[in-house]
């Protein structure tokens, strides 16, 4: 008999986790809420406003043109109606890959004001709830664009399954006015501990991590980032200097290729945290 309560009991302690997502984003979305950016909350079940989305212009992200022209066309094809692709954006970290999403965001609400889409994020941890989150949204008269920042799976059975939702929608289609948009360091968003055992053990993952691959095939659109060349990082750091009107009285360049040689790369973070530093020097206080 007490083997019996307990079984009923576990029953009910998972299908109350089983519902719970939908149960959480019942009364997602704010009412009239002007704001054109969100996070959400799967534990408050919640959308929280975000007033300003914290990105630099966009003529700031030097070394990466043609990923750049590539998602901002298909950002405004979206805003404007039309068809356009759910993008995975992968590569070097450091190099911009977040932050792009989220300044062409901002150029677009400047040009459209408030037809502009909003920008839902999502955290990693919580993909499993994109099938819910995804019905409230299909039912809104806004578009929307989710983004996820550094896509990768802990519990692939659940979050394959919510991701594809988002990228074909299943029998009812993914939503009109929505689209996804995720970064990764992994060009096939393989989970953490799958990728851990193919660096150690040589796995080429066509043979261990078909399942994966055709996830990140179902994106129409890939845009990878590369780690800058010497050239492009002094560029990228020249063009934040000249933005900010910092003008050291010594020649910073040997200054900066010794800063990013400290950090092992050189990337647009490590060019930000250079001009960072230089403004402290130069007793200036800067940010986006």
């Amino acid at each position: 008999m007490a083997d019996t309560q307990e079984a009923l009991v576990d029953a009910v302690k998972a299908l109350a986790a089983a519902i719970a997502p939908q149960k959480q984003t019942r009364d997602l979305l704010p009412a009239e809420s002007p704001a054109k950016a969100y996070v959400f909350d799967l534990e408050s079940g919640a959308l929280r406003t975000v007033e300003k989305v914290a990105a630099p212009d966009i003529d700031l992200l030097l070394g990466i043109n043609r990923t750049k022209a590539a998602l901002l066309e298909n950002s405004r094809r979206f805003a404007d109606g039309f068809s356009a692709n759910n993008a995975l954006l992968w590569g070097a970290r450091g190099m911009g890959k977040s932050t792009l999403v989220k300044a062409i965001h901002n150029l677009i609400v400047a040009e459209k004001g408030g037809n502009a889409p909003c920008l839902v994020e999502i955290h990693r941890e919580d993909i499993a709830a994109l099938p819910q989150l995804l019905n409230v949204l299909r039912s809104n008269n806004q578009q929307f664009v989710i983004y996820c920042d550094d896509l990768s799976f802990s519990r692939p059975d659940r979050d394959f399954k919510a991701l594809k939702s988002v990228l074909e929608g299943g029998l009812e289609g993914r939503p009109e006015n929505v689209i996804f948009y995720a970064t990764s360091n992994r060009r096939h968003l393989l989970p953490r501990a799958m990728a851990d055992q193919e660096s150690a053990t040589g796995i080429h993952p066509n043979e261990a991590m078909d399942e994966t691959i055709a996830l990140s095939d179902r994106f129409g659109l890939w845009l990878g980032f590369h780690a800058a060349d010497q050239s492009d990082y002094l560029s990228m750091i020249e063009g934040y200097m000249k933005h900010f009107d910092l003008t050291p009285d010594y020649d910073w360049k040997p200054e900066a290729l010794e800063w990013a040689k400290t950090r092992g790369n050189r990337s647009g973070r490590t060019c930000w945290q250079y001009v960072s530093n230089l403004a402290g020097k130069l007793g200036r206080k800067i940010r986006f």
